[in-house]
């Protein structure tokens, strides 16, 4: 009721039932309320707490306790690293004839998270089998959610007509019910769409109904619009307006609510700055941990940094930026995106499909680096391995990508192997 209805009063009522009890049994839960109520505040702590609960979680959990702790993860941006467990909660379930409504909670997160990640095939299949089987047995709270996965996923790869007809439907059931997350939703999908079109004052307009444009929220999907109204005020020419959601942004601490918040939030400030002070902000955005886990932002953001730095006459960097904005954005699936960034290199003089020349020289520790990079180590883990900080494995990440014509990791695999690793000098 809490999540759903979005309501404050209701979170406080829980708030006191929570504290009446002791809080060991009821952790799962409370890490849940916690996430849901001012995250931005212990993002470390809640972190290292839902890492030792999902670690004390015994081989056979409740679905009462796992459900709220996976809910606290996607919260935090972290379910894609306990994607397994909700796995054997929805096989075990089905295995023997279970709750169809823990199979549902299941199936929801996973396309949830999916979404996030860029595995859209993905979400939509998680979807369309929840659809199925929340249909079939009543469940219209779960189905109305599902519906607006699937609008997501239309919006976001051009079919505009589609995710309007899947957000009406949600939002004709939900208003009359109170469920303010459902029209918020539904609302975000309508944002996306739009944005897709081109259509940025109707962007501005959705946006701006979830919640404050001046006043930016750090539930959800508040706390991943930010990039969206930005770039709507940017189109619109509120370029103030844009400046002021960021700032708002960083005082409500989006900057560290999560890794994905803080990319979403990074990439605002960038696209909103002044030309003198966009680059190092277009970079450090970019060159945030994991920043490749979310290649839909991280694609957007290398989108508007490609286009600026085009402006800024800088077109070989440029046409690197667009090159991989173009890339993924092909490879997501994302038609109107990718076209923008198709025309943007054809702007800068150069036919999307013209390869581009790439050096050939890395010192032995940047090579080490990227291939422990490349087979899916994070920064924490490359530095575990190589005593390292991931400060310091991130930097010289940032610094070797240029050197290999590449933006993100996902290509440091095809790269690697078209260079050789930088000869020492010769002895005096």
């Amino acid at each position: 009721m809490c999540i759903y209805a979005a309501r404050g009063d209701f979170w406080d009522l829980l708030g006191g039932a929570l504290a009446r009890h002791d809080p060991g049994p009821a952790v799962p839960l409370r890490l849940c309320y916690d996430a849901f109520t001012h995250p931005e505040r212990t993002y470390s702590t809640l972190h290292a707490g839902v890492d030792r609960a999902f670690a004390a979680l015994p081989a056979v959990t409740a679905p009462r306790w796992l459900i709220p702790l996976a809910f606290a993860a996607l919260r935090l941006d972290l379910l894609g690293d306990y994607r397994h467990a909700c796995k054997v909660m929805i096989e075990a379930e089905q295995r023997v004839g279970g709750s169809n409504a823990v199979v549902l909670a299941g199936l929801l997160l996973l396309s949830t998270d999916s979404f996030a990640h860029g595995q859209w095939d993905d979400s939509e299949a998680l979807a369309r089998e929840g659809l199925d089987l929340a249909a079939a047995y009543g469940y219209h709270l779960i189905e109305a959610q599902l519906r607006i996965r699937q609008a997501f996923v239309a919006a976001v790869r051009g079919d505009a007509a589609a995710a309007r007809a899947l957000t009406d439907e949600v939002t004709t059931w939900a208003v009359p019910r109170g469920l303010g997350l459902t029209q918020a939703f539904a609302r975000h999908a309508r944002v996306l769409a739009a944005l897709a079109e081109g259509d940025y004052e109707e962007a501005y307009s959705q946006a701006s109904w979830i919640g404050r444009p001046e006043i930016p929220s750090t539930g959800i999907p508040g706390r991943w619009l930010v990039l969206d109204l930005v770039e709507a005020d940017v189109h619109t020419g509120r370029t103030e307006r844009a400046r002021a959601h960021v700032a708002a942004a960083r005082r409500a601490g989006l900057f560290h609510a999560s890794p994905r918040t803080e990319l979403i939030a990074a990439g605002a400030a960038a696209l909103a700055a002044p030309d003198d002070e966009a680059g190092p902000l277009f970079a450090a955005a970019l060159s945030r941990p994991e920043a490749e886990r979310w290649p839909w932002e991280q694609a957007r953001i290398h989108l508007a940094y490609g286009r600026w730095l085009r402006r800024a006459r800088d077109t070989t960097a440029a046409r690197l930026h667009l090159r991989a904005a173009a890339e993924t954005f092909e490879r997501l699936g994302a038609r109107p995106w990718a076209r923008r960034a198709h025309d943007e290199l054809r702007a800068t003089g150069l036919a999307a499909g013209t390869p581009e020349r790439r050096p050939a020289a890395l010192t032995a520790q940047e090579r080490q680096i990227a291939e422990l990079a490349a087979t899916g180590m994070t920064n924490k883990q490359i530095g575990e391995r190589l005593f390292l900080s991931h400060r310091t494995v991130g930097a010289h990440l940032h610094r070797l990508f240029p050197k290999l014509g590449i933006t993100s990791r996902a290509a440091l695999r095809d790269a690697l192997r078209a260079v050789r690793p930088q000869e020492p000098p010769p002895p005096p």
